[in-house]
């Protein structure tokens, strides 16, 4: 096999033993072999040069079991580190994470628009400042940095109810080259909603089946996709924008209006705005907060024979075995809509389409941040090739070390 290609099958080996372990959380040498289809001896010789390198660390050995005691494998959680920023309509988040997603350190500031110059520069120095919070070793084992933001965000002018142009200068601002520039990280930009579903896939628990159509309740709705278990961004970048779905409803001008303009927290906000109840702690605290749940109550019906309508022409589209819906809401205000949205799909003439679950997510309000900070970690560490291809390669790896063995 020649260098280069040696180079790519080697790096491609090192990511299907730590995306295994990720998923594990600890295995045997003998284990890691078995489970990424990789010889004992290539599997130890890649695992030898990643403890080298501080990306694995081993545990105590296990005892009292058949055999020869077992030494566990386990990510190192200090061998990498990602950032990410979430810029949204009425918030900045920002982000530390380790490779295995825990965070360690955050910052958040919230506003009344994203008005652009000002929230460049607030995302900069809170992710200057997240770096600054790392020892020196620490630093140089971050390994990116991804931004979480809304497309088209200098359109969104007259839903959050600011004058025309306020946010024309997004289009011409280069999030990503600025952040790369001021952190001196390779710096990725996704949309918001499918960073969300990116946190749901590596994270959480609510995606189980191998293609999801995911919900995020967010100032504006939002969604993701999920494709044999991955998701899927779309030639273009931009699946899953469920919230540009037109509705039943018309606008002033006759015009069939959007998802977003029906089933966004946004009105939800607006209907605690009008009795007086502050839609931050109402978000935060659910039921506590007095009179809350009875404003929800009536908004979540309605909201969620919008979003039915969204699923059902989804699903005759794209054969989804689950529907996910999470967000902004608090626990047991996500379960509540998520039934409310069942029993909303089941009202409509579902001839000729296979039936759904539908769930609540798993990650919450955090979701787009983590997704921002996670795809990074992903991009480095876990493998993209289908099931024939990376059989394919560990029986190229297996050669190549019994080879290296004959000589």
């Amino acid at each position: 096999m020649r260098g280069g290609d040696t180079t790519g099958l080697r790096a491609y080996n090192e990511r299907l033993i730590i995306h295994a372990l990720l998923r594990a959380g600890a295995l045997s040498k003998a284990e890691i072999a078995r489970e990424t289809g990789l010889s004992g001896q290539a599997a130890s010789v890649i695992v030898n040069r990643l403890l080298a390198e501080g990306l694995l660390i081993k545990r105590d050995k296990v005892r009292g079991q058949v055999g020869q005691p077992s030494t566990p494998i386990a990510p190192n959680p200090k061998g990498a580190f990602s950032l990410g920023v979430k810029i949204g309509r009425r918030s900045l988040e920002a982000i530390l994470v380790n490779l295995l997603g825990e965070v360690i350190a955050s910052a958040q500031e919230n506003y009344d628009a994203p008005l652009p110059e000002e929230t460049v520069r607030l995302a900069i120095a809170q992710a200057t400042g997240l770096l600054a919070s790392l020892d020196a070793p620490s630093r140089k084992r971050v390994v990116g940095l991804g931004i979480a933001m809304p497309s088209e965000l200098e359109s969104w002018a007259p839903e959050l109810d600011l004058a025309p142009g306020t946010l024309d200068a997004w289009r011409d601002i280069d999030v990503a080259a600025a952040l790369q520039e001021a952190t001196g990280l390779p710096a990725s930009l996704h949309n918001d909603a499918t960073a969300a579903c990116a946190a749901e896939v590596i994270l959480g628990d609510a995606v189980t089946r191998r293609s999801a159509l995911y919900l995020y309740l967010g100032t504006f709705i939002g969604g993701g996709i999920v494709i044999d278990g991955k998701l899927y961004r779309g030639e273009q970048f931009n699946a899953g924008a469920i919230g540009s779905m037109p509705t039943a409803h018309q606008s002033p001008t006759g015009a069939p209006q959007q998802l977003i303009h029906t089933a966004s927290i946004i009105q939800l906000q607006q209907a605690f705005a009008e009795e007086g109840i502050d839609a931050g702690e109402a978000l935060l605290r659910g039921d506590d907060v007095p009179g809350a749940a009875r404003i929800f109550d009536v908004w979540a019906p309605q909201a969620a024979e919008e979003m039915a309508r969204a699923v059902i022409s989804a699903m005759s589209v794209i054969d989804f075995e689950t529907i996910v819906v999470d967000g902004l809401l608090p626990p047991a205000w996500r379960a509540r809509i998520t039934g409310h949205l069942a029993e909303a799909v089941q009202d409509f003439n579902r001839l000729g389409l296979s039936p759904a679950e539908i769930v609540s997510g798993s990650v919450g309000p955090m979701a787009r941040v983590l997704g921002a900070a996670m795809l990074p970690l992903q991009a480095r560490f876990s493998p993209n090739t289908d099931l024939l291809v990376r059989q394919t390669i560990a029986r190229q790896s297996n050669a190549e070390a019994a080879s290296s063995l004959a000589n």
